[in-house]
């Protein structure tokens, strides 16, 4: 028997594995498979036995919703037990939601769970998937990172940390507030003091009792209080995308009146704020228009990216956690998303002493 490790290569969609038609790129039953199987690399000594199993409907990741998000929780869960790892081939555009909601619907995870796809098919001569491919399966087997990761353009990155920086370069993903858990190159360079901890545990699917209904809004210039009013009215959760630190308009009572009456009860939605920039973290308390979201109830998501919150916030709720829990557990360092050390994070401070705080990469 071979005492090669086994990983699962869950195929969901995506771009690497579509094929061009009269109406655009479009994902291929099929494609996938053939390919993978002439590959003689897949074959090696040296790499882990994969196997490979299809979820259908095969998705533009563009299509992919909460729903798709539980459906492949669920497979990996059904699997635990028979894998060392598992890689979720998937599209680029909701990549990093997928891997943010995994990380929360799989406490527990004691096991890699890498995404990975492409920016180009690999139909294409020059396309990015078939590297993506290889060292994706070869980390998940012979590489112990516990956690959900993406794997793209040499970098291993945490998922719940990352986001898609660009639709046309090869480096397509990043993680602004946290270095890759590993850098890909001639060598493997883990960074150890970055990676979770195996859990003490086994693993603990999320059960989900509600569909809540969430969303996000990014800040602009001109927003007012009857356009929150609209958008928050039949919203559970909102993650509002803010400006630099964490500040919002201050000058339109109406605006923040709006946000103040979503919060409170009887409505209770949960409201986060998340930074608009892709690096640093959301003080609530450096300047006055962030003041004035603290006073109206707003949670600040500190670090976290808005798909991380987003996902975060949905899981929350569609596990039946009242609101107010909810908004003490956004807080909370659940699967990496933000700073785990509360000392690490903004606290009040008395205007005379005040002095601005430098953003930096967690």
């Amino acid at each position: 028997m071979s005492q090669r490790p086994r990983v699962c290569v869950l195929h969901v969609g995506g771009t690497i594995g579509m094929v061009a038609h009269a109406d655009g790129y479009r994902p291929q039953p099929g494609f996938l498979a053939d390919y993978m199987g002439a590959m003689p690399e897949l074959l090696r000594e040296e790499m882990p036995e994969h196997e490979l199993v299809v979820l259908d409907p095969l998705l533009d990741s563009s299509d992919m919703d909460p729903d798709d998000w539980l459906r492949i929780s669920e497979e990996i869960a059904r699997h635990y037990d028979d894998y060392d790892g598992f890689v979720v081939v998937h599209g680029t555009d909701t990549m990093a939601y997928t891997a943010s909601a995994l990380s929360f619907l799989l406490p527990g995870l004691g096991k890699p769970v890498i995404l990975t796809g492409s920016q180009l098919s690999l139909t294409d001569v020059r396309s990015d998937g078939r590297e993506h491919l290889i060292t994706a399966i070869y980390l998940a087997g012979s590489v112990p990172i516990p956690e959900v990761t993406i794997y793209f353009a040499a970098r291993l990155i945490r998922g719940n940390r990352a986001q898609k920086i660009h639709n046309q370069d090869f480096f397509a993903f990043n993680s602004g507030n946290l270095a890759p858990l590993a850098r890909i190159g001639a060598s493997i360079r883990v960074a150890h003091r970055l990676c979770r901890q195996p859990p003490p545990g086994p693993l603990r699917p999320l059960k989900l009792v509600r569909k809540p209904k969430v969303a996000s809004l990014r800040i602009f210039p001109g927003i007012d209080g009857e356009m929150i009013r609209r958008m928050v009215e039949p919203l559970d959760g909102l993650v509002l995308e803010t400006y630099g630190n964490g500040n919002a308009p201050s000058r339109d009572q109406s605006f923040l009146n709006a946000l103040a009456e979503a919060i409170a009860p009887p409505r209770d939605t949960v409201i986060i704020n998340c930074s608009q920039c892709h690096g640093g973290r959301v003080d609530q308390l450096r300047y006055g228009t962030g003041m004035t979201l603290a006073r109206a109830g707003v949670t600040s998501g500190y670090d976290m990216t808005p798909e991380a919150a987003l996902t975060k916030l949905y899981c929350l709720l569609a596990a039946g956690t009242p609101a107010a829990d909810v908004r003490a557990r956004i807080q909370e360092d659940l699967a990496g998303e933000l700073i785990a050390d509360p000392s690490q994070r903004p606290r009040p401070r008395a205007p005379e002493t005040a002095s601005p705080l430098a953003d930096h990469d967690a």
